[in-house]
């Protein structure tokens, strides 16, 4: 553990400030997308903000390369689009319905998903300090979760909020594993670019099959859409970054921490309750996340 928190602190070094603006600009644009979604349906209000930022790359698309391109490129830039516009989607719709101070902790669960998967698809069998990593995520959940009218219950499965917000977890991991194919078969601005297209066109075809309705923003909806495609696009420019100059395990151990600025963003914007109690159990599950990310890197 000496050895991955001497490494760690190395790689931080090296990445600090886009690693910083990273772990800010998440939290924030899951602020504007809640603040959206009082309005507008889901898949819109990420077919407006990935369409954005393609709009903002074109002078960069228009001078790309395309056939220079390895083929097998486009088999993950499409697959990571689908997954990051379904994922997305999952996340905006989730945040539509429920607390940003307890949605966000959530997203620690995602390395016991990995855990998991680990088990069944790849025979790694979790060591002791991971099953002790695991139940610090159950403990910490159990201060958030406590916090709600099912509190720490299998009720909170029935929750709307809570399973649209798992199925963001699954998918955005996914689609995180087809950015970081992309970057290794181009670089961080392709990669970029992808993800933008790629992510405004599926998610132009689920809001046609969803038929939620195409409406022009008025002047207070307009400078949210602003501020989410400046966060979104810098959130995602930033992990591409910090994905191509560091170890993936390490940068996601690291990303956990924008759990705790989701806690105190619910707090500031949306009147939250409970914020002691959230920190202390978002914190705990933080823990947990980077035990067992650092113990797998």
């Amino acid at each position: 553990m000496v050895y991955f928190f001497l490494i760690l602190v190395y790689n931080i070094r090296m990445v600090l400030i886009p690693l910083i603006l990273r772990i800010l600009s998440n939290p924030t644009a899951n602020v504007f997308q809640k603040k959206l979604t009082k309005n507008f349906g889901s898949f819109f209000v990420n077919f407006i903000t990935y369409g954005g930022l393609s709009l903002c790359m074109i002078p960069v698309i228009l001078k790309l390369n395309f056939s220079g391109l390895p083929v097998e490129i486009w088999k993950y830039a499409i697959t990571g689009g689908l997954f990051g516009a379904l994922g997305n989607a999952f996340l905006v719709k989730a945040l539509s319905l429920g607390d940003l101070s307890v949605l966000g902790p959530i997203n620690s669960y995602k390395s016991v998903v990995a855990m998991f998967f680990g088990v069944f698809l790849l025979g790694e069998i979790p060591s002791i300090i991971g099953i002790l990593a695991i139940g610090l995520i159950i403990w910490g959940s159990y201060f958030i979760f406590d916090t709600v009218e099912e509190k720490f219950s299998f009720g909170l499965l029935r929750r709307k909020d809570i399973i649209y917000r798992i199925l963001a977890l699954i998918f955005t991991a996914l689609e995180a594993l087809m950015i970081k194919q992309v970057i290794i078969l181009s670089d961080v601005m392709t990669s970029f670019i992808f993800w933008a297209v790629f992510g405004f066109i599926f998610s132009g075809l689920f809001m046609l099959l969803k038929q939620e309705k195409f409406k022009l923003p008025d002047k207070k909806s307009s400078l949210q859409f602003i501020g989410l495609i400046s966060m979104f696009g810098l959130m995602q420019i930033t992990t591409n970054y910090v994905f191509e100059n560091m170890n993936v395990s390490y940068a996601l151990a690291l990303f956990q921490l924008s759990s705790l600025i989701n806690v105190i963003f619910g707090y500031k914007f949306f009147k939250e309750k409970h914020l002691i109690k959230k920190l202390i159990g978002t914190t705990i599950m933080i823990i947990g996340a980077v035990v067992i990310i650092l113990g797998r890197g």
